[in-house]
């Protein structure tokens, strides 16, 4: 069986069964409950050869876990993931329900988001090295035994770009610490990358409560109009993908 998602039920069946019979799974397969406890993992019997990497299965996957998480809590599985029988998802649920229950409480009622920073990375060093205030006479300086040799050029090359990549990270950490700054007071859990590619220089996932979209969307307009050599790419909501923290044993 193909497994979806794992979905906090409770007392809700009934309203689960109504709308998985107007969802259908990849390949147009019928979706299928294993209930266990409080929990019911999602399902459709799918050969393992049909699941080939194929960018409209994989869509269609995500669009299935897109429609539950409309309706239910619950914790995406990664797309390929197959049990052989409903006997061996009831036994992995036993095994892992602890850790289930733990992560289905920390995403209940949260949205995750996306936010991608990009910039043109030569046009922001030049105009971070121009607003820099620190004095020519105190940047570093080759050693004076270099000055008159062959590798003056290449040594000074080499400073430069040293302190421009230094400019680059002070300033990046910069802007996460405003994007920060913003998340406190939305109580968002957060997760960053710097420096993905020269252009993209954060790469950060929140989770926060469904309530407070509009909130987020209004800081990452404010950070946008602050920063406007930057482009702000905020997506969203999706299910909490990355802040999903156990592993199936």
């Amino acid at each position: 069986m193909m497994i979806y998602a794992i979905l906090s039920v409770n007392k809700d069946s009934e309203k689960l069964n109504v709308l998985l019979g107007g969802i259908k799974g990849i390949l147009g397969a019928d979706l299928s409950v294993v209930n266990f406890d409080n929990v019911a993992v999602i399902g459709s019997e799918t050969k393992r050869a049909e699941l080939m990497a194929d960018k409209s299965n994989a869509i269609e996957y995500a669009g299935v876990i897109e429609s539950l998480a409309q309706h239910f809590t619950l914790l995406p599985m990664r797309y390929g993931s197959i049990m052989e029988s409903t006997d061996a998802i009831i036994q992995m649920l036993g095994r892992n329900y602890s850790e289930i229950q733990q992560n289905l409480l920390k995403v209940e009622n949260m949205w995750e988001f996306g936010l991608k920073v990009f910039c043109d990375p030569e046009k922001l060093k030049a105009d971070l090295s121009r607003k820099s205030d620190i004095p020519p006479s105190c940047l570093a300086e080759p050693d004076p035994e270099l000055q008159h040799s062959i590798y003056r050029d290449w040594v000074n090359k080499k400073l430069k770009e040293h302190r421009n990549e230094e400019m680059l990270l002070t300033y990046v950490n910069s802007v996460i610490a405003e994007i920060t700054g913003y998340l406190t007071g939305l109580n968002a859990v957060n997760k960053f990358k710097k420096m993905a590619n020269t252009s993209n220089i954060i790469d950060a996932v929140f989770l926060l409560d469904k309530d407070k979209k509009d909130a987020l969307i209004h800081a990452v307009s404010d950070l946008q109009n602050q920063h406007g050599g930057l482009s702000f790419i905020l997506t969203g909501p999706w299910p909490p993908y990355n802040f999903v923290d156990f592993t199936v044993k």
